[in-house]
């Protein structure tokens, strides 16, 4: 129930950082792909499913999370 709430609390900010024109993380703009092809409840469970899977990796592996936009990513080395 939490990650649910916490998903919805991440689709909310996102629809207002895109409004006010502010960059969004991958996270941010994976969601609200997520929601445009589907309905909000849909889009929250499937936030809250990948929030999930993202704490256990952190969680599990020590691994940290990497939450910069798109297009401040490093190109992928060939």
């Amino acid at each position: 129930m939490l990650l649910t709430h916490g998903a919805r609390s991440i689709l909310r900010s996102a629809v207002v950082a895109r409004r006010a024109g502010r960059d969004l993380d991958r996270l941010k703009t994976w969601a609200l792909a997520v929601q445009g092809r589907a309905n909000h409840n849909k889009a929250a469970c499937a936030l809250a499913n990948k929030l999930a899977r993202i704490a256990w990796v952190v969680w599990v592996k020590h691994e940290q999370y990497n939450a910069l936009p798109p297009h401040a990513l490093p190109a992928p080395s060939m």
